[in-house]
Order: C-alpha cells, then structure tokens, then sequence
C-alpha cells in the first residue's frame, strides 16, 4: 500500500522550492531611478484597513502601506487592527495590464468615475502615474470603464492578502486555535480571486507549517497555500 509522505517531508520539498525561488528574486539588480511609477490609494472608513496605498514600479518592486481604521467590537484582543508597511511583489501579468492601461489613457488624466446613480459605497481609488514619460492621476469609485474597475478590483484583492499576512502572523503567536478558520477563510478568498499575490505572504504560511504547536489540519491548509505561492512564481 502507498503511503501519503510525510507532513515533514512535504514541508521540506515547499521550503527547498521556495528558498531557491527567494534566492534567484534576490540576484535581480535593483531599479533603475528613473522607471515609471503608479501608486493606487484606497481610502473606506468602515474596512479594515480604512486606507492603503500600494506603491508600484515597472521594474516589479512594490510597497504595501495601510492604516486602520477603529476596531470593531467583535474582534479578538489578539489581532487588533494594526497598520502595515512592507515591500511586496506584484505579479507580472496585472504590472503589464496596469502600465499598459496607464499609458494608453493619457497617464489617466481623464475622467474615470461612473456617472451611473444608487451604487453602493465601496471605498474611495485614486491611481496616480508618474514618469520620464508622463505624469497624471483619477479618481472614482466605481470606474467608468469596466478594465480599471477590473485592476482595482484586483490590487484590492492584493491588499486583502497582505492584510491576511499580518493576521496570520500575529495569531500564530497568540491565538493558534483560531488559524484553521483563517486559513480556510483565505482558501476560499483565493477561489473567488478575493486574494492575489500570495508569495507576498510565503513566509508567513511556512511559520505554520513548521510550527508544530498548531494543529495538523492548519499546517497542511498552509501547505496548501504554499503550493499556490509555488504555481504562481512559476508563472512569473
């Protein structure tokens, strides 16, 4: 009969991959100071986080900055809203379409914001461009056309990662019981592409995996995970 491998085992091969992965992302030089830039800005009063702004180079380089906004009363004392700054990768393929659709819409300087009535609120967008080739920004709630709708849309679900990252992070030191729910949460985030760009929080799934105080079924939802950070640096 064959026998499943190993969690040990499987956790090993996901670190070896991922480790040569980090390591090749490493070797890459770093950007020219010239490389054109867009940086996306979220402002909703009522979402955790309240604002964020994702920084994006051409090159691929990327920061992540948010601020919460005041905690709810059902959250749990252990993972308080807390603001996060850190770098981040962006995946190739939404770095391509953003700057391909920044360029081909006047840097967006133009107007971008639905004029259609009785849309539901869901958070203020600004893009901003600038670089040796132009500079400009917009505005909107809900875009007018429905491919920068379609962008923001998908650096929101970059934003939900990351924020994600920062929870797992904190519950796998004080509230290891409650990581089989996240996981599972942001397993099903990832199906309905609510979640994006996961290798942004590789390191933060593998100290879940090795960590052999939390419970077996959270350490392979993390495994999991993991192999969906794989698959898509493969893609990259």
């Amino acid at each position: 009969m064959i026998r499943p491998a190993p969690l040990s085992l499987l956790l090993s091969a996901f670190v070896a991959t991922l480790s040569l992965s980090t390591s090749a992302q490493t070797a890459v030089a770093p950007p020219p100071q010239n490389a054109a830039r867009i940086v996306f800005t979220f402002n909703h009063p009522q979402l955790q986080p309240a604002r964020y702004t994702i920084t994006i180079d051409e090159t691929g380089a990327g920061h992540f900055s948010s601020q919460p906004g005041p905690a709810p009363f059902d959250y749990s004392e252990d993972v308080l809203p807390a603001p996060v700054d850190r770098p981040i990768e962006i995946d190739e393929s939404l770095r391509t379409d953003l700057f391909r659709y920044a360029r081909s819409h006047g840097f967006f300087n133009s107007r971008c914001s639905s004029d259609r009535s009785g849309l539901a609120f869901t958070g203020n967008k600004t893009f901003a461009y600038s670089g040796p080739d132009g500079n400009g920004s917009c505005s909107f709630v809900w875009a007018s056309d429905p491919v920068l709708q379609r962008i923001s849309d998908q650096l929101g679900a970059v934003a939900f990662t990351i924020e994600e990252g920062r929870r797992l992070d904190v519950e796998v030191r004080h509230d290891r019981l409650g990581l089989d729910a996240e996981l599972e949460a942001l397993q099903d985030a990832v199906k309905d592409q609510q979640a994006a760009d996961l290798p942004n929080i590789a390191s933060e799934l593998q100290a879940i995996a090795e960590n052999q105080q939390v419970m077996d079924r959270a350490r392979k939802r993390a495994l999991a995970l993991l192999a969906h950070c794989e698959s898509s640096q493969k893609r990259n």
